[in-house]
């Protein structure tokens, strides 16, 4: 556990450089690393620990974060201004630290929704699934009818949930972009926390609805109904016909109840948004934590926003059940540098202007934090976006770094829950799943606990440790799988965030 009275906070004994806990002046003496800072250095930046010579390696973690582009002393701020990316080898060692996981005795339970095939859900909605822009808004329209007053007569459904976008059309009716967007929507339409699903269309569009179940093998049922505005006759009554249809299925869904159910059935997708120099001190290894708790319960968790595990690659890969799994993931790290390259960009754009301000300086830095997310557990298998998740245990499943698509593909994939580190803040919700959100340092949970499901900046303080937080979090886990509200769902987030990886031009 780190000592509260400790200034800066030093991760490895091999490490370059120490991250200051607050706000440090200028001449503060670091008496254990026998060093003065230099210039103001702010809460979560770094602070040299020794002389470095222009072009040598930095390291945090023991790993390396980038390269001095100009010679830096001992007790200097090193940030954006004195170092930058560079190439290097990694050694993938497929496999190296992979380990048979410890399955507990006795697994934990939670109370869900059996669904008819197996499957157990954290939440009982209904959905009505957009296939296309065209069709949004009477999505809209038919959910915006059932209101609490309505939905009060059925208090074991959690509401009615619009999935709409801005795609569907203006694209090719074959090929890898509508390849993608049909696995998204059959995943969403077929999700286990929705009971029964509207799937609309307006009827000319590139996305048919025919086209979409047939690919995703599914087919029309009294749980998923599928129509047109153009074969219903217009928007009137398209919403007519949508507002019967879901008052036909209200009485059936209230009919599920609540029993109790293994931990197994529950599946996190893992998130980060916001990061700062603290996300991986405190949030991320503190989920990882919940993480190789829930693996250990029989539960499953989906890493993913490749972008942001880049330069850090190869912690996974060691922990891959078998070289075959570990190349899928290097096999998407060189599609994401060829795919940056052609669109005249590198990977090192992702750190935002908030990541930087908080103390990431490159995106090697932020990968390294961002892959605690994932625990320590072995890497099961690798996805492409969106694709059905059929492994347990940990998992990973490509997808751009940017928040709302990531988590868009991990829900299509089979996520029940969402949780999400912050370090700068976010207000973030997805529907149909539940979201929990860790704050990571103290002051962001003070400023913004109104969003946030649990301050993980009791580790920075010196307050808990990240096993302690990581079993407080599988527990919050545990009952907000069991109907508990996040911050998020009481505040009505989740329905404005689906965001599906639009790829290929739009014509």
């Amino acid at each position: 556990m780190l000592q509260a009275a400790d200034l800066t906070i030093r991760l490895n004994a091999a490490d370059d450089v120490v991250i200051a806990r607050l706000d440090l002046p200028a001449g503060t003496e670091i008496i254990k690393e026998k060093i003065r800072v230099a210039v103001m250095v702010p809460a979560g930046h770094k602070i040299a620990t020794h002389d470095i010579k222009e072009g040598e390696p930095v390291r945090r973690y023991n790993q390396i974060i980038g390269f001095a582009t100009r010679p830096i002393k001992a007790g200097e701020h090193i940030h954006v201004h004195n170092i930058g990316m560079g190439s290097f080898e990694r050694d993938y060692a497929f496999g190296a630290d992979c380990r048979a996981t410890e399955f507990v005795a006795e697994p934990a339970s939670f109370q869900g929704y059996l669904r008819g095939d197996g499957r157990v859900a954290t939440r009982n909605y209904i959905g009505i699934v957009s296939t296309v822009n065209c069709s949004a808004h009477v999505t809209r329209m038919i959910a915006k009818h059932f209101t609490d007053d309505i939905l009060a007569e059925f208090p074991n459904v959690d509401g009615i949930v619009p999935i709409v976008h801005g795609t569907g059309c203006g694209m090719g009716s074959t090929g890898e972009p509508v390849d993608v967007l049909r696995r998204v929507l059959g995943g969403y339409a077929t999700h286990v926390n929705f009971h029964s699903t509207l799937m609309i269309g307006l009827g000319c569009e590139a996305n048919q609805i025919n086209d979409l179940l047939a690919t995703q093998g599914l087919k029309r049922t009294d749980q998923l109904q599928a129509f047109t505005i153009q074969e219903t006759g217009g928007t009137g009554k398209t919403v007519k016909e949508g507002i019967a249809r879901i008052k036909a299925l209200l009485p059936e869904a209230n009919k599920v109840a609540r029993s109790t159910q293994p931990a197994s059935h529950i599946t996190l997708g893992l998130q980060c948004g916001g990061s700062d120099g603290y996300s991986g001190i405190s949030a991320n290894p503190a989920l990882g934590a919940a993480v190789d708790l829930l693996v250990r319960h029989g539960g499953s968790a989906i890493l993913s926003e490749t972008p942001e595990v880049y330069g850090a690659e190869h912690l996974l890969t060691r922990r891959a059940v078998s070289r075959e799994v570990g190349e899928k993931l290097v096999k998407r790290i060189k599609w994401w540098e060829q795919y940056t390259e052609r669109l005249g960009g590198e990977m090192n754009n992702n750190p935002s202007p908030g990541n930087k301000a908080g103390g990431l300086t490159t995106i090697l830095e932020k990968s390294l934090g961002a892959v605690a997310k994932g625990g320590t557990t072995a890497m099961v298998d690798v996805y492409e976006y969106a694709e059905r998740i059929k492994a347990k245990g940990f998992v990973f499943m490509d997808s751009p770094g940017y928040d709302p698509v990531s988590a868009t593909g991990q829900v299509a994939s089979g996520a029940n829950m969402i949780c999400f580190t912050t370090g700068r803040g976010s207000a973030y919700g997805c529907k149909p799943a539940p979201s929990l959100k860790l704050a990571t340092n103290s002051a962001l949970f003070a400023r913004q606990e109104e969003d946030m499901d649990i301050n993980c900046g009791v580790i920075v303080d010196g307050k808990a440790s990240i096993e302690e937080v990581g079993q407080q979090f599988f527990e919050l886990i545990v009952r907000t799988a069991s109907g508990q509200k996040s911050k998020s769902e009481q505040w009505g987030y989740g329905e404005d965030e689906f965001a599906p990886w639009i790829l290929g031009p739009t014509m």
